[in-house]
């Protein structure tokens, strides 16, 4: 015993020893010490100005607490600021520097931002300019680090000492500025820019805390801090020094001190299904762990009794199953236990909220999804719940014409002709009809629209869901969540997106972009999605603000985007055509009309050459790949001879696209040849070698994507052609590809244990990207895209900060998707 004081004492001196080495760069080109770590532009934006993935950024005990530590040209740089671009990144590994060359080509400024280890947990910032500061940015340009508000909340800071208390809600002094900011907003009239919370040459940021403990030095000048908050919702807290004019070389030095803790790991997570498994199911726990987590606990599952008792229904070693991003992996298979009852998993220290295993785990699993987000999302009418208004009868003022040539936000263009009859900015009547509100933002957009009709359509007529809980009068445009009125809600919803893309036709012919805000203030707009418009179409002969009528002179009507792209006319008739057949009985006019559009659409695009206009993500997918989709719902609902044929001309035109549409070349197996199943089998056998691959690439056997968009999205996809495939070739696909893509929908995932649909499984994202994402809500079946995979090797979900879109928004196709593949679950479940 006498032995073990300096055994401790040794143990320290090492720490210490360890302490005191300067941080390095490990091979992925990041700054670690134990329990901190920092990236030097390892992301980058990619899908708008700034997401808040970008410059340098600090992990504390596996927290992203920092981003955006680079030159910008205002205080709080927001969604629409400009960010710079990337020239050129080099890494000295022996030294530890890391320079990245970086320029805003539109001001002609040039700079590099450089860092190199200063001590055992902190690195030296610099910026370094080859010539002085031009003079459209000197004064504005600064170098910025961005931290965290949710994760500074309820804490403080010392600014060279001087005390202050992170605010939860912004409230910093403000200065008039002539125009308003870009990220806040309008572009016209004054606005305000936030004055600094407190000014120094040293912060301390959450001195009491070491896991959000930063402390960042001005080794000249000073340093801001700001509130971005006070201009956009989804603004930081921001430490700022403007880099002084008439100067070149080294322009701005900081020491960024981060707090290491030796020893320090991270708790383990256990993946599984937070909504539950079948009795006949495969159970397969994944258990995360921090790569120094050297135990190795049982894992037990424990059933819990009606009196509180726990019992061990099974328990066990968990096989290491490898490394993966930056996590070490252990399973815990507990498929043997097949008992009803409520349950939890425990590793160590770490246990689970309860779940169920249940043979009808799935048959209420999409009931929020239809009965909730898919009514909230509904375009163009007055949704209630109970107490709540969700939001009024928005957008009745739909819409005016885009004005040619321009390039718009949100990835919307019109080209150098409006297409219709219609002159820029003319209202174009029809189209305040249908729909659903494509996101978190507020746009009707074309091909988001048919694919959920197209889903919603396949979950009606391959599963039958008749459930009726939702009141919709189409008279007076208002839904009533939770009360039934005898019609069942999948067809009414068929109808709400289908009314919409027959407007399109009616009102100019052919199939629109979309339907979007006419400027950034109101495409930011918060709220109920009534109050973005004054709901008045607007007359150029009225003055600003005078109302006559259903007129306004207010132009706050939203903007319809109407290049011909033939992808999105093949797109919406396959729609049409698949609408037409299940609302046949229910509303059998539409139908017809809806079927003859499709039709119609069909014999004009095969008579002429294609409209290839394409922009970003809102002109349809591949002419080939729709033109494939519109005749198998054609073929579907005619049974006419000349769409099979041309089903059979299309498929070896697809190539490796026909992997992407398996469910739609699998609608029409049954009314084609031998030789077409034949060329469906060898994809089918294809789909089995890419789904061993995923097994082996991850321990959840799934595609993950590790775009700027996490790839919730793929997971769905793959689960759903994994079940068409197995229904087809069941020796080939097997069935367990479809649970497993719910699983980790569940919680069976990297970074978190969360279910990524709200409100379904026992611990779900309560707070997500939706039109409520100020109040820092939810909607309930909203499907979030999920674990975003930042470089290097970091998975995360952010549960406290809903306004990373990438990780928390929700997209109604993925939701309309999500119905089919639970439903899918559930008739599988019954089979066996």
């Amino acid at each position: 015993m006498a032995f073990a004081p300096a055994m401790a004492l040794a143990l320290m001196a090492g720490a210490a020893t360890a302490q005191q080495r300067p941080i390095t760069l490990d091979a992925k080109e990041s700054y670690r010490a134990p329990a901190a770590e920092m990236w030097v532009f390892a992301n980058k934006a990619d899908l708008f100005a700034d997401a808040k993935i970008a410059g340098i950024e600090i992990v504390q005990q596996e927290t992203r607490i920092a981003t955006n530590g680079d030159v910008r040209l205002s205080a709080t740089p927001g969604q629409w600021d400009p960010l710079a671009r990337v020239v050129a990144r080099r890494v000295d590994r022996k030294t530890g520097v890391v320079e990245v060359d970086c320029e805003y080509p539109d001001q002609g400024f040039r700079y590099t931002v450089r860092t190199e280890p200063a001590g055992p947990a902190a690195v030296r910032v610099s910026v370094i300019l080859p010539a002085a500061l031009p003079a459209a940015v000197a004064g504005k340009a600064g170098f910025t680090l961005e931290f965290l508000p949710s994760a500074y909340w309820h804490n403080g800071y010392l600014a060279d000492g001087r005390p202050g208390i992170f605010p939860l809600h912004p409230s910093p002094d403000m200065e008039r500025t002539a125009t308003r900011n870009p990220a806040s907003g309008r572009s016209d009239g004054p606005g305000a820019e936030p004055l600094p919370m407190a000014e120094g040459r040293s912060f301390v940021l959450a001195p009491s805390d070491p896991a959000k403990r930063v402390s960042v030095r001005a080794n000249e000048g000073s340093i801001a801090l700001y509130d971005g908050r006070a201009q956009a919702q989804n603004g930081w807290f921001v430490l700022r020094s403007v880099l002084p004019a008439g100067r070149s070389g080294r322009v701005l030095d900081w020491t960024v001190q981060m707090t290491s803790v030796p020893g320090w790991t991270r708790a383990p997570v256990i993946g599984h299904s937070q909504l539950g498994y079948t009795a006949g199911a495969a159970k397969v726990a994944t258990i995360e762990l921090d790569r120094n987590d050297k135990t190795a606990a049982n894992a037990r599952l424990i059933r819990i009794d009606a009196d509180g008792r726990e019992t061990v229904a099974a328990q066990g070693p968990a096989p290491v199953w490898g490394d993966y991003l930056r996590y070490r992996y252990r399973r815990f298979d507990f498929s043997k236990v097949r008992e009803p009852g409520l349950y939890l998993l425990e590793y160590g220290k770490t246990r689970t909220a309860p779940f169920r295993i249940a043979d009808d785990v799935f048959a209420d699993a999409w009931h929020p999804s239809l009965g909730v987000y898919l009514p909230v999302q509904m375009d163009h009418m007055f949704v209630n719940e109970a107490y709540r208004v969700w939001h009024g009868d928005p957008h009745r003022d739909d819409a005016r014409q885009a004005p040619v040539n321009h390039e718009h936000i949100d990835l919307y263009r019109q080209g150098p002709t409006t297409d219709t009859k219609f002159a820029p900015g003319e209202h174009i009547p029809g189209l305040a009809i249908g729909g659903w509100l494509d996101a978190g933002d507020f746009d009707i957009r074309t091909q988001t629209q048919y694919a959920v009709v197209r889903s919603l359509v396949r979950s009606w007529e391959r599963f039958g869901l008749k459930r009726d809980t939702t009141a919709i009068d189409w008279n007076t445009r208002r839904v009533e969540i939770h009360v039934p009125d005898g019609t069942p809600d999948l067809l009414q919803q068929i109808r709400h997106g289908a009314l919409q893309l027959q407007a399109q036709f009616d009102a100019v012919g052919h199939a629109i972009h979309g339907i979007v805000e006419p400027e950034v203030g109101q495409y930011t707009h918060l709220g109920d999605a009534s109050t973005k418009t004054d709901g008045l179409v607007f007359d150029p002969d009225l003055k600003p603000y005078e109302v006559k009528g259903n007129r306004s002179g207010t132009p706050d009507d939203r903007w319809a985007f109407t290049s011909k792209a033939s992808a999105l006319n093949y797109g919406s008739a396959a729609a049409l055509a698949a609408a037409a057949r299940a609302l046949k009985g229910y509303d059998d006019g539409f139908a017809a009309r809806a079927l003859a559009t499709a039709q119609k659409v069909w014999a004009d695009e095969d008579g002429r050459a294609p409209d290839t206009f394409r922009h970003g993500n809102t002109t349809g997918g591949p002419i080939d790949a729709e033109r494939f989709g519109a005749a198998v719902e054609l073929l579907k609902a005619t049974g006419d001879a000349r769409y099979a044929r041309a089903i059979e001309a299309l498929v070896p035109t697809l190539g490796e696209r026909l992997a992407y549409d398996l469910p739609t070349a699998l609608d029409a197996l049954p009314l084609m040849p031998a030789s077409y199943r034949t060329a469906l089998e060898a994809q089918a056998r294809a789909f089995a070698t890419r789904a061993a691959g995923f097994a082996k690439a991850n321990p959840y056997g799934v595609p993950i994507g590790e775009g700027g968009w996490a790839g919730n999205g793929g997971v769905v996809g793959f689960g759903l052609a994994a079940y068409r495939l197995h229904e087809a070739f069941p020796d080939i696909v097997p069935a367990r590809h479809v649970y497993d893509a719910l699983d980790y929908l569940h919680g069976n995932h990297p970074g978190s244990d969360i279910s990524f649909v709200s409100g379904v499984g026992t611990r779900s994202k309560e707070v997500a990207y939706g039109s409520n994402r100020a109040d820092f809500s939810y909607i309930a079946g909203g499907v979030v895209p999920g674990a975003l995979i930042l470089k290097p090797d970091f998975p995360e979900n952010k549960e406290d900060w809903p306004f990373f879109w990438g990780e928390n928004e929700y997209v109604v196709d993925v939701g309309a998707d999500y119905i089919e593949l639970a439903a899918a679950a559930d008739a599988l479940s019954r089979k066996r």
